[in-house]
């Protein structure tokens, strides 16, 4: 009519008892309502059921509330089903981290460091190496290929999909991204997106959602990315904001350069073709299109196309103020300087 399944503790504090007589299961009794004798019994109900579900129904009407919770009880029902002649079996899980039961934060904690524990085991087993399991966390999801090299304070959440001979770590954050054959991401945060074969990430990328680094392209330091398609060979080396924007293959963003890609009411898209080489400190306006192998110079506010094989610039000419600091900051440790260079000349 029924099974149950139970397991041995060493503290079974606050679980269920299992009562039986020689082999046979006779009642379930909840702790509170327990006598000092059977509070010594190291097996306890698991709180997995399986039911005739006729029979259940018609037991369950019958139970009723005498007990030191004035509540009702499923495992009553168990009893009742005994005591009609009904045959109930409790069946023992000797893994007793399979069935632990989760009544706080606490308790939560202990059985999620377990599971995770387990699965990082059977990475390792598998092929991957996990440099620090205590510090690595592996979602039930998450799927890796031969040779995945883990390093230690890295969590892999969602569907995350890491292939073959990927490095992932230190300190590195992923969920629902794909890595690469051979790809690398180092101290970075990454969120649904993709990162192609060969190509690396970080130190300290923030890559959003929508990314799509190419084959053998580079997300750099301090580089932040989202709604980017970025071709093979692409790179974005440091110290930029990549967003809604195209890029092609084979280009370099200069260092310092940012995609202003919103107008204050609406995003916009940027498009860089192949080859291009921006300079560093650049913004481009979006809407805008950078042609195949255009240059664009140092310091560039690019708000107009730039056609193929083209240089944009809009540098201002410069001027110098010729003694300036030895007027206006006159004893300062700069003006000494200043004097005892043009002392020299």
């Amino acid at each position: 009519a029924a099974t149950v399944l139970t397991t041995y503790l060493d503290d079974p504090s606050g679980y269920g008892r299992i009562i039986r007589d020689d082999f046979n299961l006779v009642a379930i009794v909840e702790h509170r309502d327990a006598t000092e004798e059977q509070l010594d019994i190291e097996e306890v109900n698991a709180g997995v059921y399986v039911f005739n579900a006729e029979l259940l129904a018609t037991e369950l009407a019958k139970v009723g509330t005498g007990n030191s919770q004035h509540e009702k009880y499923l495992t009553d029902v168990v009893a009742q089903l005994i005591q009609h002649g009904h045959r109930v079996e409790a069946l023992v899980v000797y893994d007793y981290w399979m069935v632990a039961g989760v009544n706080d934060r606490a308790q939560l904690s202990q059985v999620a460091a377990e599971l995770n524990r387990r699965l990082c085991q059977a990475w390792q087993l598998a092929g991957v190496t996990i440099v620090d399991p205590a510090t690595t966390w592996i979602d039930i999801n998450v799927s890796m290929g031969e040779d995945v090299t883990i390093w230690p304070s890295t969590y892999l959440q969602g569907e995350t999909v890491v292939h073959s001979g990927a490095s992932i770590g230190p300190e590195v954050v992923l969920n629902n991204v794909e890595i690469g054959v051979n790809a690398s991401i180092i101290k970075s945060h990454a969120t649904s997106s993709r990162i192609g074969d060969g190509a690396s990430v970080g130190p300290f990328a923030f890559v959003r959602p929508g990314t799509d680094l190419g084959a053998n392209g580079k997300i750099g330091t301090f580089v932040e990315t989202k709604n980017a398609i970025i071709g093979d060979g692409t790179k974005v080396p440091h110290l930029s904001y990549v967003g809604d924007a195209e890029i092609g293959t084979g280009s370099n963003i200069g260092a310092g350069t940012i995609f202003a890609n919103y107008d204050g009411v609406n995003k916009h898209r940027t498009k860089i073709g192949s080859e291009v080489r921006s300079g560093s400190h650049n913004v481009f306006v979006a809407p805008v299109t950078i042609g195949d192998g255009a240059y664009t110079a140092a310091g560039t506010v690019v708000r107009k196309d730039v056609e193929p094989g083209a240089l944009g610039m809009n540098v201002a000419p410069q001027r110098n103020l010729a003694n300036w600091v030895l007027q206006q900051r006159a004893g300062t440790s700069p003006a000494r300087a200043a004097e005892l260079a043009k002392g020299n000349d």
